[in-house]
């Protein structure tokens, strides 16, 4: 059984600045605010919340299936896709309009700012879940277009398929009442530390009571690691130790295809924390999403020189 991936395609265009944001963007200037930034280092990649989340979950060994919405544009894409033995049933092409597009630069620290054109991802409620498939057993909704997301959540609720919610970008498309009926849906709810507190605020709900409403509530917190809220506990998830830092972007996607590894394999939540953590170490090692490659048993020694334990 394999995990179906409903979310976003897209071409990433990612540019280095070389210097922080803050040296140019000042705090009491920013109602009239016009910045240039030079970006000598540009490139074009393929991404995508779907599109990561497959590539990640395929080099742990799964065949993972990708519900999205794309353009005209897709070929080169999907020749990518085909390259890594990934199938593209369920992407649906839309001629008249494009793939999503991602501008993303990033700075010394790691502070990104991107502008985001979604394309046809903004149809892709027009793909429905097979109610009758038998092809996957677990799920995950990613960020992608508003209607989307909710069909598909409802869908997998109709299916009885238990799915992660990860509403991440998108999640300032929906109103308190929406999100909270998504964490209803669902049966795990992972956030990043900034959506974590944005969640909180929108629904009046502090993590814990969250959690209360979810099997497992994860929140990641970069080079601190992560928690997981599960079953009345908090489990710290140490992080894993990357050779190198040199693009932070698709790390969280990497992160949710481990959690998703974890889930498919029945490990336990201490260990698919630590596989999770542990892809995004070797993501941020690498420029671009769909770059890094690893086997199974190089993985595996890693993991143990990280956690000093075998999985």
């Amino acid at each position: 059984m394999s995990a179906l991936i409903c979310g976003s395609m897209a071409y990433d265009t990612i540019m280095v600045f070389h210097d922080k944001f803050k040296h140019h963007i000042l705090p009491e200037k920013v109602h009239i605010l016009n910045v240039s930034f030079l970006v000598p280092v540009m490139r074009r990649e393929y991404g995508g919340c779907a599109g990561n989340i497959a590539y990640n979950l395929n080099l742990l060994g799964e065949k993972p299936l990708i519900m999205a919405t794309v353009g005209h544009d897709f070929e080169p894409y999907s020749q990518w896709l085909s390259q890594q033995g990934l199938s593209t049933e369920y992407i649906h092409a839309l001629d008249d309009h494009y793939t999503g597009q991602a501008y993303i630069t990033t700075d010394e620290e790691g502070n990104q700012i991107t502008a985001f054109h979604p394309g046809a991802m903004s149809l892709s409620h027009l793909n429905e879940i097979p109610t009758d498939s038998d092809e996957f057993s677990i799920g995950i909704v990613s960020p992608d277009g508003k209607e989307g997301m909710q069909l598909h959540a409802a869908q997998f609720v109709e299916c009885g398929i238990p799915f992660i919610f990860d509403p991440g970008q998108g999640m300032p498309m929906f109103s308190g009442a929406e999100l909270l009926t998504f964490v209803d849906q669902a049966t795990w709810l992972t956030l990043n530390d900034y959506e974590s507190e944005l969640m909180q605020e929108r629904t009046g709900l502090t993590l814990e009571q969250l959690a209360e409403r979810v099997q497992a509530l994860i929140v990641t917190l970069g080079s601190k690691g992560s928690k997981i809220y599960t079953e009345g506990r908090c489990i710290d998830i140490p992080a894993a130790l990357p050779k190198a830092v040199n693009d932070p972007t698709g790390c969280g996607d990497a992160y949710r295809a481990g959690l998703l590894y974890g889930l498919m394999n029945e490990y336990d939540w201490e260990t698919t924390g630590r596989i999770a953590s542990l892809m995004g170490a070797i993501k941020i090692e690498h420029h671009g999403t769909q770059n890094h490659r690893f086997d199974l048993t190089g993985f595996k020694q890693r993991y143990h020189e990280n956690f000093g334990q075998y999985f």
